[in-house]
């Protein structure tokens, strides 16, 4: 019971970091920069591939149903936003950085990198088919591939590149103490 407990609240607690993460960001064109995709990172890393995706699903349905959460509002209709092929992504991302640490206590610096690029991958790969498919196909916009690689991508790159780096340093400690008051 109190495993369930815990659990509830670990999960609420990311997903309202996460909808926090939205609202600290920098507008561009299409996709706005958050800190969102620090708090999936943080997600998968602490909560492990269940909990952080998870997390990120309650997130979602938060949103969807109308609480004004994703970086441009809430509500059903958000699904039409051209970024929210990247919202889609957060569960799985977090799931797979979760799912590559979760049965190592003090997984290598090494690997740890290698579950946030990973997780990062999988957030790009839905972000930017939907970025894609919305643009060319619900908005009427021809988009390139090239274009959407250019706006969704590159743009962000070097800011993905500096919020992986920071959960690389920041989240091993804070996992090794959450683990541990967990298995006591």
């Amino acid at each position: 019971m109190l495993k369930r407990a815990t659990d509830t609240v670990l999960v609420s607690l990311f997903a309202a970091l996460t909808a926090v993460g939205a609202f600290i960001k920098i507008p561009i064109p299409h996709v706005p920069f958050t800190l969102q995709t620090l708090v999936v990172m943080f997600a998968g890393l602490i909560l492990g591939s269940r909990r952080g995706a998870l997390s990120q699903v309650l997130y979602l349905v938060l949103g969807l149903m109308g609480l004004p959460i994703f970086a441009q509002g809430g509500g059903p209709a958000y699904i039409l936003q051209p970024s929210f092929g990247f919202l889609l992504g957060f569960v799985p991302g977090a799931f797979v950085i979760g799912k590559i640490l979760e049965d190592e206590k003090s997984p290598s610096p090494a690997r740890i990198l290698a579950s946030l690029i990973l997780g990062q991958g999988v957030i790009y790969l839905f972000g930017l088919s939907y970025l894609y498919l919305n643009l060319n196909l619900i908005l009427h916009k021809p988009f390139p591939l090239s274009s959407v690689f250019m706006a969704g991508f590159l743009v962000f790159l070097p800011g993905d590149i500096l919020k992986t780096l920071i959960a690389a340093l920041v989240a091993p400690p804070i996992r090794k103490r959450f683990l541990s008051r967990i298995s006591s």
